[in-house]
């Protein structure tokens, strides 16, 4: 999981090297915390948030942890 939302991240920005990706898992929710650099926030966020969406589609689809609620968060 944290691999693929890595691999997604650094074909879309100009700086993959300050790509990074924390993991952070309760009971019931998995936290994903994509962290990239201030010039790339645009090309990840995208006009009105098109690409952080499918970002978190194509990452809850990859998914099969049956009752888990899984949560993409975009850090500066």
């Amino acid at each position: 999981m944290k691999h693929l939302l890595e691999v997604i991240a650094k074909a879309l920005v100009d700086q993959p090297e300050e790509v990074s990706v924390t993991e952070k898992e309760d009971d019931n929710t998995l936290v994903l915390e994509l962290r990239v650099a201030q010039n790339d926030m645009g090309k990840v966020i995208g006009k009105q948030g098109r690409i952080a969406k499918a970002i978190r589609t194509v990452v809850k689809a990859s998914v099969n942890k049956g009752d888990k609620k899984i949560i993409v968060d975009i850090k500066e």
